[in-house]
């Protein structure tokens, strides 16, 4: 199997309903490897606590490399991780990468860091956010059968008007938290405070749109780009921000709700760049496939220099004197 990480997540994604829960089809060997306060040396990160007190909590973190991912989760501390370009490169722009994982876990690698990393190298202070997740058992066993029900569509896809579920609340109150963090420390990183996105997986995609139409004037992200999230309709900002989306047809969670997401920011006056790929699944990530899917990393690279988010500090600041 070239990508464990995919196969599990179509697998719960559009298979469940097939799967017996109790069965060896969601046997899982996870390998608990944490807590890790520390990113991998490949991953020149500066981790940082979104608050100066955490909250407490009745279950420890878990980290694991599960199915060819590694996971966190029951986390009660938010952090976020700074992964910054060369000073040669950077272009003052900053993304918030907020990763996927169904509200339950975090898959901070193939949605964080990767992405993070791949980010820097093209000039854009990166910025990983770890995010409260709902508590799951320690056991290995509860915590497949919960994962299983949890990734079934029917179970988890937000029902209310824009995705302002009670679940999604610490997901998106940290987002915020996040993006003020990020600005206040723009001197330091050398970015341009009016050029911080958030780019979301799965759902990470629905907390960046969540955090999108909460439309706080102190925590409002300049640019979006939701990856296979929900398509479903939201009450857009006044003054929507530049949306980017990316989904997949075969996408077996969202692929079939329609284009409401990109319908309600067009009525508000938004610019939206959509990329519907014929292939690729739930997940793809910067995985290779052999799919037109691949491309959407460099399509987003595109689409952010046409739209002028990769400007250097200094032309930008020439430019509004």
């Amino acid at each position: 199997m070239k990508n464990p990480g995919l196969h599990w997540r179509r697998a719960l994604a559009g298979c469940l309903a097939s799967f017996a829960l109790s069965g060896s089809a969601l046997a899982v060997s996870a390998q608990t490897v944490g807590p890790v306060r520390h990113w991998p040396d490949s991953i020149p990160g500066q981790e940082m606590p979104l608050y100066s007190t955490a909250p407490a909590s009745a279950t420890p973190e878990i980290w694991e490399q599960w199915n060819g991912m590694m996971i966190v989760r029951n986390v009660s501390s938010p952090t976020l991780t700074a992964v910054l370009p060369r000073p040669e490169k950077a272009t003052g722009a900053a993304i918030l990468i907020v990763p996927g994982g169904g509200l339950h876990l975090l898959v901070m690698d193939q949605e964080g860091w990767t992405i993070a990393q791949a980010l820097a190298d093209r000039g854009i202070a990166a910025f990983v956010l770890k995010y409260r997740v709902e508590p799951t058992p320690g056991d290995d066993n509860a915590f497949n059968t919960l994962i299983a029900q949890r990734f079934d569509p029917a179970a988890w896809i937000p029902g209310v008007p824009g995705y302002l579920n009670a679940e999604l609340t610490n997901a998106r109150t940290d987002a915020q938290a996040a993006l003020r963090l990020i600005r206040a420390g723009a001197g330091q990183w050398k970015i341009d405070p009016h050029r911080v996105g958030m780019l979301g997986f799965s759902a990470g995609a629905i907390t960046t749109v969540a955090t999108a139409v909460a439309d706080l004037q102190d925590a409002r992200p300049d640019f979006i780009a939701p990856l296979y999230g929900v398509m479903l309709p939201v009450t857009a900002p006044s003054h929507p921000q530049p949306l980017f989306v990316a989904l997949a047809d075969d996408d077996p969670t969202f692929s079939k709700q329609g284009f409401g997401l990109v319908e309600s920011w067009q009525k508000a006056g938004g610019s939206v760049e959509l990329h519907w790929y014929e292939g690729g699944g739930h997940g793809f990530s910067l995985a290779k496939q052999g799919r037109t899917s691949d491309l959407w990393f460099e399509e987003f690279m595109a689409w952010m220099q046409a739209r002028g988010f990769l400007k250097t500090v200094a032309s930008e600041q020439a430019r509004r004197k």
